[in-house]
């Protein structure tokens, strides 16, 4: 045996590498090392003579961690690893249902259809059955039928008592009947299929068992039911189960991961408990027992400490800005000092809870000149909703914008097809007019009929939103041209896309025109400016923007962690689920453990939500770290209002003079908040039912509170 393989190994990783021919679960935790545990672990049998290659099957999530692990295993020992099957849940299954495609019914040619592709075929489906798209739309059908699949289940095992529920139903039966004819199947049905496969089929479920006997999971917390019984039908009661992941970054729920399935296995296959990996290669110390005190809040754990031979390091940065703009304005200023003193940009990232966090970052960005690059996602003015809403905008100060009109002649979809906008198009060309004109002088018929309702829509926008303001405007567009409604109904994407829009609603109402009657026009124009050539080229050094959830997996050297406060992070949909709220956690968990020498973490005291000013409380999740572990950089008492030479400026903040009693309260009280503690009127200012104090609090600092909410929290010391 090559002892180099295992030269360097720590004794938990060699554990878990050198584990006898049977079960195990390794619970591997950020910056461990998994993966080369894992790829070893595959070399190691080879080595030894307890497997040969077509002994072996390793799933991983993503196609890029299938390459990594066969270049490293390619690296480690002369094998033909292509011929290995190592690869992501959907590519084994399809190559499962390429050898057996008679077994399943598919023609041996069966085509995959992509996400797109499939609510294309879904809105022919609709179109062949006379169904309204508007009142089933097909993004929301695609959403019932993979959601089925997913679990395990088919249209002919549902019932349901309400009509619409039993419509779609009727859908997904007829979807998997046309999918059939057409002899095409889609990313869901490539796990189901395979599958139904191997549980229907005994000898070919034999067949592979005694094949297979060593099967290898990456991210293991990741893996919903429906995989997790994919994987035990291959392994029977005799293979070797062989699962590594982490429970404390199970963070897709939403996507249906069911982070219960770590336990399930250890029950399944007798498997005493996880072998642990708690040394960390990547974090100082620090930022560890940060991420440490955080996780351990989480019932139902199976427990781990972090820890690194790498010392403390820094402390961790917090920052509590008085606004948002504030909050951005210090992130920007920070990486530009890092910057200067040597740091790569791209080997920094702020982190945010929701993408609409990144419109404000975003315009500091390009007011400062720093390169930046949205990871896994589009920059906030080149988003799909906001590019909707935008194009309503244009309409109602310009309905002969062609493009603006092609934009949304169709969305919300209004029955108006690709055949109507091509005899719209002749009809503009022969006459010499714009789109609109064509619309509004078209004849009669069905179509005619859906043009002129888009006609009104469009003319009510515009003498509707003639005396507003900006914000109002936006406002306005959004919601009457049913794109609030259209995203509300979007129960996978949805709730971002609103956000986004908000958040659009913010830029409105904080932005500045030079000439107030002309607001509109220099709004959008700001924003296709915005919506420029900002973003940083491929290759470049650039500072990453990205989510917490695309974070996964990564790490920088500084990270950045914006938007700290309840309601946001964690979120308000978290607050009456105590599942939700430990998902939560675990997100900010892994946020933290993103860093490998530089953490901050900030806040606001107010934020605009909604186009309007909120003060909301500092997140939980900043308090449930050690106070030691954190250097406080939050500024003092404002002595002059916070103003911006950007045309998107935030409303300024005047600082008003404080009075002898606000609300019952006067400057210089004493009194206590059931979460901050004691603390020290300094300032206040409102009046009536709007009243908002300053106060300072022994431990946790200077905080603006609204007595609307806050008022039951306080009491006179």
């Amino acid at each position: 045996m090559n002892n180099d393989l295992l030269a360097g190994l720590n004794a938990e990783q060699l554990s878990a590498v050198t584990w006898p021919a049977k079960s195990a679960l390794v619970l591997a935790g950020a910056g461990s090392g998994k993966t080369r545990v894992l790829t070893t672990r595959i070399a190691w049998l080879l080595q030894t003579g307890q497997a040969n290659p077509a002994s072996i099957l390793a799933v991983t999530f993503t196609n890029k961690a299938a390459r990594e692990m066969q270049t490293r295993l390619a690296a480690m020992m002369p094998v033909n690893v292509k011929t290995m099957w190592i690869g992501t849940f959907h590519g084994l299954c399809n190559r499962l249902l390429r050898m057996h495609y008679r077994d399943t019914g598919l023609p041996q040619t069966f085509q995959i259809l992509d996400s797109g592709e499939q609510q294309s075929a879904i809105k022919r489906l609709l179109k062949s059955l006379d169904i309204s798209d508007e009142k089933f739309p097909p993004k929301q059908v695609q959403q019932f039928i993979n959601g089925q699949k997913e679990a395990g289940v088919r249209a002919g095992e549902l019932s349901a008592h309400d009509p619409y529920t039993k419509k779609l139903i009727e859908l997904y039966a007829a979807y998997d009947a046309q999918c059939n004819r057409e002899g095409v199947v889609d990313f869901a049905e490539l796990l189901l299929r395979s599958y139904e496969l191997l549980s229907r089929n005994a000898a070919l479920c034999e067949h592979y068992r005694a094949r297979f006997r060593f099967l290898l999971v990456d991210e293991f917390q990741d893996t919903n039911r429906l995989q997790y019984a994919w994987l035990k039908l291959l392994a029977g009661p005799d293979n070797a189960l062989f699962a590594v992941g982490d429970d404390d970054q199970s963070i897709y729920a939403f996507r249906g991961a069911e982070v219960g399935n770590m336990r399930a296995l250890l029950a399944d296959y007798g498997v005493a408990g996880p072998v642990r990996l708690e040394q960390n290669y990547r974090s100082a110390g620090t930022i560890l027992d940060a991420a440490n005190a955080l996780i351990e809040r989480n019932d139902g754990r199976l427990g781990k400490q972090l820890w690194t031979a790498a010392g403390p390091g820094d402390k961790i940065r917090l920052f509590d800005a008085y606004s948002d703009g504030e909050e951005a304005q210090f992130i920007v200023d920070e990486v530009k000092a890092l910057k200067r003193d040597g740091w790569s940009l791209s080997d920094m990232a702020v982190l945010y809870r929701s993408n609409a966090q990144s419109r404000i970052l975003e315009h500091v960005l390009v007011q400062a000149g720093v390169a930046y690059r949205i990871y896994g996602g589009l920059r906030f003015f080149e988003r799909q909703e906001i590019k909707h809403a935008l194009a309503y905008l244009r309409l109602a100060i310009n309905p002969d914008d062609d493009n603006a009109l092609l934009r949304v002649i169709n969305v919300p979809a209004r029955g108006i097809g690709a055949r109507s906008v091509e005899n719209l198009q002749t009809a503009s060309r022969e006459q010499g007019v714009s789109l609109w004109q064509a619309a509004c002088g078209a004849g009669g018929g069905r179509t005619a009929g859906k043009l002129a309702e888009f006609v009104l829509l469009v003319e009510k926008l515009r003498q509707r939103c003639e005396p507003l303001n900006l914000a109002e405007q936006v406002s306005l567009v959004i919601d009457e041209s049913g794109l609030r409604a259209m995203y509300e109904a979007d129960k996978k994407d949805g709730e971002e896309r609103l956000a986004n829009l908000d958040e659009l609603i913010n830029a409105a109402t904080g932005f500045m025109p030079q000439e107030p009657q002309l607001a509109v026009v220099e709004f959008l124009t700001q924003a296709s400016l915005e919506a420029g050539d900002h973003q940083a080229d491929a290759g470049e050094d650039a500072l990453q923007l990205m989510t917490v959830h695309a974070a996964k997996g990564l790490e920088f050297n500084a990270v950045f962690v914006g938007g700290l406060e309840e309601g946001l992070f964690p979120h308000e949909n978290s607050f009456n689920d105590p599942k939700g709220l430990e998902e939560e956690r675990r997100l900010m968990y892994v946020a933290i453990t993103r860093a490998r020498q530089r953490l901050y973490l900030t806040n606001a005291q107010s934020r605009m939500l909604h186009g309007q000013s909120r003060y909301p409380i500092r997140s939980r999740f900043v308090d449930e770290i050690p106070a030691e572990l954190l250097q406080v950089l939050s500024a003092t008492v404002k002595a002059a209002p916070v103003t911006s030479r950007s045309s998107w400026a935030e409303p300024a903040f005047v600082q008003q003079k404080a009075v002898a009693r606000q609300g019952g309260w006067r400057v210089g009280q004493s009194l206590s908040h059931t979460k901050f503690g004691a603390g020290v009127v300094i300032n206040a200012e409102g009046a009536g039912d709007d009243v908002r104090l300053q106060i300072n609090f022994a431990e946790h600092g200077i905080k603006w509170l609204d007595l609307r909410y806050a008022a039951d929290k306080l009491t006179s010391l």
